[in-house]
């Protein structure tokens, strides 16, 4: 008892760790990107100020050069999500902005339906791209937690607030719409289809509040308007388009294969969906989850560096289902961590960087390996047998 004692002990001390760590490298990260300068934290400043423009009425997708920003790509909704940290000097917003992101998805994985070893295992293989996203004041941590967090409530049959997640993704960053794969694990499908329906309505609203029903209609215009102008200028980025279709376009040296791509992709996110007898196993809805955190990134042209972190949670929950005695689980694990991971930041070779990673959208090539894994076990599997 005593030997058992002390193991359930050192067990429990080494995967707190991972909470720690996961903490301590956010407050670490933030606090050193603040002290780089304002220009180092411009995105905060262009989540700052839509609360502001919001409130002034003033055109949310313009670039104002006085600011010294980027531009704002996100929907009017955000207004409202960010008002708290918008209210904040500029420094302590910036910081608990980065906190709150690096919590809110911390907390998503906590809530899985997985053991407290595995979800550590989860954060520690996500860790580093949370790092990356926070650094550049991103909001993919939080749009990553707002789908597991739309999982999790289907799975607690609790539909109301899994539409609330889906829709709250869906307003910000359009990511979010993939949740509604999740209605075929729901038990009350009616209910899960009218909650969404409620709750767009409230979210489509909820800026008026702070500005006026005419200035956020015309913004859902203009925000379309600047979506579109973004995917077409996406194609040719190299800082953009880290995505299957940005790897093919510098193969081929063709940008048709975009829509060719998507729709193959498409059907393979449908086909799973057919074994309905797989439908109440919890592995196959985890591997479903983690299908569609990967895929919705890797078939973006907006993907960048920062939206990662999406993907890369996609792929901890997928190791953790597998038998992580194959030796091809682990090292395709190994090869995510060191080529999409670790590419992004100063401990990977600069000139592998510049010459073949960033040009080739390298960045997503692991991640797509895994997508394919996912997709031969959702097709062929039977999770009724376990492992």
């Amino acid at each position: 008892m005593k030997l058992l004692s002390k193991d359930l002990r050192i067990f429990n001390r080494n995967f707190s760790f991972a909470s720690l760590l996961w903490f301590l490298l956010a407050a670490i990260g933030v606090i050193l990107k603040i002290r780089l300068g304002p220009d180092k934290i411009g995105n905060f400043f262009v989540f700052r100020n839509v609360f502001w423009h919001t409130i002034h009425q003033t055109n949310l997708y313009s670039f104002y050069p006085s600011e010294n920003l980027g531009s704002y790509l996100y929907g009017p909704f955000f207004s409202i999500l960010v008002a708290p940290f918008s209210l904040l000097p500029v420094n302590l917003g910036t910081f608990l902005w980065g906190i709150f992101n690096a919590a809110i998805l911390f907390v998503a994985i906590r809530k899985l339906s997985v053991s407290y070893k595995n979800q550590n295992i989860i954060i520690l293989i996500s860790v580093i791209e949370m790092m990356t996203s926070l650094q550049n004041m991103q909001i993919n941590c939080m749009v990553a937690a707002l789908i597991i967090f739309s999982f999790t409530f289907v799975k607690k049959e609790q539909d109301f607030w899994a539409a609330l997640f889906i829709a709250i993704g869906f307003m910000i960053k359009l990511y979010g719409i993939v949740g509604i794969s999740f209605i075929f694990f729901s038990e009350n499908k009616i209910k899960f289809i009218l909650s969404f329906l409620f709750w767009l309505v409230i979210l489509f609203a909820l800026p008026m509040l702070i500005s006026s029903p005419l200035f956020i209609v015309q913004s859902y215009f203009d925000w379309y308007h600047t979506l579109v102008a973004k995917d077409n200028a996406n194609t040719f980025s190299a800082m953009q388009n880290i995505s299957v279709m940005g790897m093919l376009r510098h193969i081929f040296k063709t940008e048709h294969l975009n829509g060719v791509i998507i729709f193959i992709a498409a059907w393979f996110y449908l086909l799973p969906l057919l074994r309905f007898g797989q439908f109440k196993n919890t592995a196959f809805q985890l591997s479903y989850l983690s299908l569609a955190l990967i895929g919705v990134v890797i078939f973006s042209s907006s993907a960048e560096s920062p939206t990662y972190i999406i993907a890369v949670a996609g792929v901890g929950i997928w190791f953790i289902l597998q038998n992580q005695k194959l030796w091809m689980v682990t090292a395709l694990l190994i090869f995510t961590l060191v080529v999409t991971s670790l590419s992004s930041t100063d401990l990977f070779p600069r000139y592998f960087k510049l010459n073949y990673i960033q040009p080739f959208a390298v960045k997503a090539l692991p991640c797509f390996f895994v997508w394919i894994v996912l997709v031969f076990q959702l097709l062929k599997k039977n999770f009724n047998k376990g492992l």
